[in-house]
This record gives C-alpha cells, sequence and structure tokens, in this order.
C-alpha cells in the first residue's frame, strides 16, 4: 500500500471513528462494567457501550487485522496500525475485550484447523464467547509443564479430572482453553490443549478474594469432565495435535506477555504533566522520577512498535515476548507507584470490598500481581539471560 493509499485509509478511519464512537465511550475506564467482555451472558453498561461495539462488529473492528472469513476486517498490519493510532488519538475504549482476542485467537489461526477457525473465531470477533485460561495449577506455576490435570481417552470423549488456580474470569467464562495431560509417562510430549464448555458437568469455580478486596481470579476444579472429541465435523476438541499441546501452549504463552506487557499501548503513556496539573506542586525529587518515567514510557512505546513490527514480517525473536512482558508488567508497576506517591494521603482512600474500585490504592496493589502472572519476572529475566543475551551459565 502507498503512502497516499494509507493516508486515505487513516482520513477514512478518523471521519468512521467521529461518526461512531459515542463520546461516553472516549472518557477513561473507571470500573469494571465499563469493559465489555461479550459471551452469553454479557450485558451493556449502556447504550453508548452497545452502540460502539456493534459499530465496531459489523466492521470487523473488534479483531481488524483477522480476515474477514473469521470476522476481521482483513486489514493490513500498516492499516492495522493507523487504527490502533486513530483510536488512540481520541482515547477510545476497546470495543471488546477478550482472551479470546487476545490469546486464543492467535493460536487458533496458526494451529486451528479451518472448521475450528470458522466457528470459533467468528464467535469471538463477534462477542459471543467469553473463554478463560486453564493454564496454572497448584504446584505448576513457572515449572507450568509439570502440570497433573488428566484426560482418560474413553474412545469418543476425555474424561477430564484435576484443578487449575488464577484462572482469570473463570467465574464468568463460556468456554475454557486447557491444558490436560494424555500421556503420563512424557512430560513435554503428553499435554494436549483442549477447548470444552465451561457448563460441563463436573466443572466448577471458585473465585479468589486478593489483597485489593477484588476476586478477578479463580481455583477451578474438573470432577470427571466429559469432553467429546468432536464438536462437529473438522472442529475437534484438541487445537494442534494430541500430546502435542505444550507447542501451542508456547505459543499461546507469547501473545499472553505480549498483552500483559501493554505492548500494543496499554504501559505507554505518560503521566508527569497529567499529575503534576491534577496535585499542583511536586516536590522537585519526585518531578524527576516522573520525568524519568516518561522518558522511560516513550521508550518501550517505540520498543513496542518495533516489536509488533518484527512480529508481523517474522523477524522477531522467539524470546522477545519475555523481554516485553518484562519491560512492560515493572514499567506498570512503576506507573502506580509514582502516582500513589504524587497522590499523597489522598491516594490512600479505600472503599467497601463491595465495590469495583478503580482508585489509586486499588489499581496499585492490583499491579503487584503483574510480575507474577504469565511467568514471573525472575523466570522472564532467565530466560532473556539464556536465549537473547547468550550469558554463560543462564
Amino acid at each position: 500500500m502507498s503512502d497516499s493509499d494509507l493516508e486515505a485509509f487513516r482520513a477514512e478511519t478518523r471521519a468512521w471513528l467521529e461518526a461512531n464512537c459515542p463520546p461516553e465511550m472516549r472518557e477513561p475506564v473507571r470500573d469494571e462494567d465499563d469493559i465489555y467482555w461479550g459471551g452469553r451472558n454479557a450485558t451493556f453498561k449502556n447504550d453508548a457501550q452497545k452502540a460502539w461495539f456493534e459499530a465496531c462488529r459489523d466492521k470487523g473492528y473488534t479483531v481488524p487485522a483477522w480476515p474477514k472469513d473469521y470476522g476481521g476486517a482483513g486489514l493490513s498490519p500498516a492499516q492495522a496500525k493507523v487504527l490502533r493510532e486513530e483510536m488512540a488519538a481520541i482515547n477510545a475504549r476497546p470495543p471488546l475485550s477478550s482472551f479470546g482476542i487476545w490469546m486464543l485467537g492467535p493460536a487458533l489461526l496458526h494451529f486451528g484447523t479451518e472448521g475450528q477457525k470458522q466457528r470459533f473465531l467468528n464467535e469471538i470477533a463477534r462477542g459471543e464467547i467469553r473463554w478463560c485460561q486453564g493454564y496454572s495449577e497448584p504446584g505448576s506455576g513457572s515449572d507450568l509443564v509439570s502440570l497433573q490435570t488428566f484426560g482418560e481417552d474413553k474412545g469418543d470423549h476425555w474424561v477430564v479430572n484435576g484443578q487449575k488456580i488464577w484462572t482469570s474470569y473463570a467465574d464468568k467464562a463460556d468456554w475454557i482453553f486447557c491444558l490436560v495431560r494424555t500421556d503420563k509417562e512424557n512430560k513435554y510430549q503428553g499435554i494436549t490443549f483442549m477447548l470444552y464448555d465451561m457448563a460441563s458437568a463436573g466443572v466448577s469455580t471458585k473465585p479468589i478474594l486478593l489483597i485489593s478486596g477484588n476476586s478477578p481470579f479463580c481455583e477451578t476444579f474438573f470432577d470427571d469432565v466429559k469432553v467429546p472429541k468432536s464438536y462437529g465435523e473438522d472442529v475437534p476438541a484438541q487445537v494442534g495435535e494430541v500430546n502435542r499441546g505444550w507447542d501451542v501452549a508456547k505459543y499461546l504463552l507469547g501473545h499472553e506477555r505480549e498483552m500483559i506487557s501493554g505492548a500494543d499501548g496499554g504501559n505507554t503513556g505518560t503521566i508527569g504533566a497529567a499529575l503534576a496539573r491534577a496535585n499542583g506542586a511536586i516536590d522537585p525529587v519526585l518531578r524527576a522520577e516522573l520525568a524519568q518515567f516518561d522518558v522511560d514510557a516513550l521508550a518501550y512505546g517505540a520498543m513496542g512498535e518495533k516489536f509488533l513490527d518484527e512480529i508481523k514480517v517474522g523477524k522477531a525473536h522467539p524470546a522477545q515476548p519475555n523481554m516485553m512482558k518484562y519491560a512492560g508488567t515493572e514499567l506498570n508497576k512503576r506507573r502506580h507507584e509514582l502516582m500513589m506517591a504524587a497522590g499523597g494521603s489522598h491516594a490512600l482512600e479505600w472503599e467497601s470490598e463491595e465495590t469495583s474500585g478503580g482508585k489509586p490504592s486499588r489499581n496499585w496493589l492490583r499491579t503487584k500481581a503483574n510480575s507474577i502472572e504469565g511467568g514471573t519476572s525472575e523466570v522472564m529475566l532467565n530466560v532473556i539471560s539464556k536465549r537473547i543475551l547468550d550469558l554463560p551459565g543462564a
């Protein structure tokens, strides 16, 4: 696409956003209800949220870079970048948040059958299905490949027993993409990547109350859960080959770490000027720390753009998501530490546990999980040392 064509697309996109993104959808997210996750039990907070989602769904802008056959807009990488930039320019909220978009979708595009793509990707793009991720288990977090949830082969179905933990929004999810051991004799080549309905008999969840007062994570239990081996012609329950689910899991982890890192713009915003306006006079030492943070955030944003461009042309280092995840999550923790410092005693305001939150103290406490979920910072540094820096003894 020529520069003139891209500029024409930018003008068209800008006009479309102006006509279709309601003013309410350009305001900062204040609570959980401001985020639309879709799914079979989803409700809209207001008419503006509904209108914005439906406009983007019909345009293919919930997943703009996905092929049109799978619910996307079929945008080129350059066009998708323009759309991100124009949405950021008006502070537009994402029309749909989804683990299906961020994690499962890329894995299905890479490993899925045509039947799986036609069914699940379109359901994800239209916001008709909400997914959760069944990875971590008690005792199998950083050493994920030691997982023990087991699927017994019963011919035309599996019977799954076990437990997952830290399953984000499992109590609200429709389906789960789950790592299940199907060969007890082979550690790496004995795991299958399965898809099944959370409404299946034997599936139960228990929310975990966090220090922030919220419960986004759950314990998830599988007691003799019957998982069909197929959901129709060319729609197997497993993604990839049976016993080769670790290949799919590793690929998906890269996209999860990209999502947590905020490499697509989530952690690139500056805060110094905004905090100075909001809080008036700020201690000179803190002002210097804010300025340094803003420099680092802008640098991270540039690194993120480079990383995304390299992924699209197949030139990214396989361990680069680990680097982005480490840098992005540590940056986000630092952001909230500074916001607490700048807020002084006002930042210590607390709300009842029944309220969804959104105050600085709750957000600050939530960021403590950033350097644990999706792989701890220590594990990320080990991978970076070994696979990117080639340090001796790493």
